[in-house]
């Protein structure tokens, strides 16, 4: 199954996705998505709750990727991932407060305010808030799949969290992230599930699901192993749309050769 898997990611690297290909894109960088108000009462905020968007300027109603960085939560810079340029989709980059300057759950709500930013304003700029996929490569697969399984983050914003297309995590926790852990003295290699984990809000009318992880015997702690169970149970809770793909022979750092499976989940979400 595993050489199968790689099989496709082999021919994927091969041969990308199109999604709508366009030669034409723009940049916007450093776009705050809280409150010029929240922004002049806090100096963190100001500095870290920002985020780049990068989007096709000669076409309409193209699908958006949010990206959220990995770095454990306690560290990493928002990025625009060159791989999924150039696709005619949009994607953009969000940074947001880091552990020990914060501490849970407010990376979470710090995710769900870019997120709900993204619904409130792509249109703006030519993108279809029916086409918002949610992404991110460890801790980030952890904040995309915290804010579009557990539906409360994005209540706050009267936005329901089943408006998102798809969720495609990296490499991101499923039980309690680690760094949550921490803050409580809790020991990395003792998982916990509550409601700070994604596993915790397994529904059956979810979006679709895409799990992918590195192999597991190079995974950090049972990474490949925490994302199974979540596929399991999200197929025990009665979700029709839940898959994951195990990339042989990539360890934790798999992002560059799930790049194009990323696209060609956002093209078969959107065809359909």
């Amino acid at each position: 199954m595993k050489n199968y898997f790689l099989s496709i990611v082999l021919t994927l690297t091969i041969v990308l996705p199109l999604v709508g290909q366009s030669d034409k894109y723009q940049t916007k960088s450093d776009l705050a998505y809280y409150s010029k108000k929240l922004q002049k009462t806090d100096s963190y905020i100001a500095e870290r709750c920002k985020l780049d968007l990068y989007y096709p300027t000669d076409s309409a109603n193209f699908a958006t990727i949010v990206w959220f960085h990995g770095g454990g939560l306690t560290s990493g810079n928002k990025e625009l991932p060159a791989r999924l340029k150039q696709q005619g989709v949009a994607i953009v980059g969000v940074n947001y407060r880091l552990y020990p300057n914060v501490k849970a759950p407010v990376y979470i709500e710090d995710a769900a305010a870019a997120i709900a930013w993204v619904f409130e304003h792509i249109e703006e700029f030519g993108g279809d808030p029916n086409k918002i996929f949610l992404s991110g490569h460890s801790a980030g697969g952890y904040l995309a799949s915290m804010v579009g399984m557990d539906k409360r983050w994005l209540a706050t914003h009267n936005i329901d969290a089943n408006r998102i297309a798809g969720l495609i995590p990296f490499s991101g926790h499923t039980i309690t992230h680690f760094t949550v852990r921490e803050e409580r003295g809790i020991a990395g290699t003792q998982p916990v599930i509550d409601n700070l984990a994604p596993l915790y809000h397994v529904r059956a009318d979810a979006p679709p699901l895409l799990l992918i992880t590195g192999d597991r015997e190079m995974e950090l702690l049972g990474r490949y192993e925490e994302n199974a169970f979540m596929m399991r149970m999200m197929k025990v809770a009665g979700h029709q749309d839940t898959r994951i793909y195990e990339m042989d022979g990539y360890g934790h750092g798999m992002t560059e050769p799930a790049f194009p499976l990323l696209l060609k989940e956002v093209e078969r979400i959107v065809s359909q």
